[in-house]
């Protein structure tokens, strides 16, 4: 899709310079930097996600398990 994009001068030349410093086009920078600006998740999905995992995690804790407990040399032996 084609589109115009009024950009800020100091910005188009920064980018204009990362293209050729990369031996590509001005086209795949901004492809990449849109990839790469949408990929981040928002503070509340951060949050969500967090919370969404340790529940995943407790929920595939084993009923069974205990704690790891370092054990001292001397029941090393004698188990």
């Amino acid at each position: 899709m084609k589109t115009t994009i009024d950009l800020p001068d100091d910005i188009f030349v920064k980018a204009k310079l990362l293209a050729a410093e990369r031996r590509t086009t001005l086209r795949d920078i901004m492809i990449q930097a849109l990839q790469t600006f949408t990929r981040i998740p928002a503070a509340a999905d951060e949050k969500k996600r967090k919370t969404n995992m340790k529940r995943l995690l407790k929920a595939m804790q084993a009923a069974n398990t205990e704690p790891m407990v370092p054990l001292k040399r001397k029941e090393i032996y004698d188990r």
